[in-house]
């Protein structure tokens, strides 16, 4: 049986799905930071990021959605819930940590506990990675920015 011709098909599933979530946290942004002043281009305000980037997430949420209705693709394949929530545990432990016990030990347990979403994780690897990005945190935050935030518990 011979389809309508005029029929959309999504033929690349992953890129529509990603597009949606795109959309939605573009509009989040841009629905969030609508009571933000907006400023003008060379003296921005508080709500120029926000909407700016929402904007931007959704025009791009919008352009991946329909490049899935002319592109082939794969289907979405099975979606891994113990990458998903151990990357969300360590984001939250990240904000729960930060403040009491510093930015080095919270962006410790945030790497190391991201790391267990994956079976590829090797603990050099996890070392490693959470030595250098340690670095690049206090070098960019405290050092670079100077942003007034505890490095060590009790500092």
């Amino acid at each position: 049986m011979r389809e309508p011709p005029l029929a959309l098909q999504i033929r690349h599933p992953k890129d529509f799905y990603a597009g949606l979530i795109f959309m939605v946290v573009g509009v989040a942004a841009l629905l969030i930071g609508r009571d933000y002043s907006l400023g003008t281009t060379t003296r921005m305000g508080p709500g120029y990021f926000p909407a700016l980037l929402g904007a931007l997430l959704t025009v791009l949420g919008l352009i991946i959605s329909l490049r899935s209705l002319l592109l082939d693709g794969p289907a979405v394949g099975h979606i891994g819930f113990r990458p998903l929530v151990l990357i969300l545990a360590s984001m939250l432990a990240f904000a729960v940590l930060l403040e009491p016990a510093g930015l080095v030990i919270a962006t410790a347990a945030l790497i190391a506990i991201g790391c267990l979403g994956s079976v590829e994780s090797r603990a050099r690897d996890v070392i490693i990675l959470s030595i250098a990005l340690i670095a690049v945190a206090l070098g960019l935050f405290v050092y670079g920015l100077g942003l007034p935030m505890k490095i060590w518990p009790g500092s």
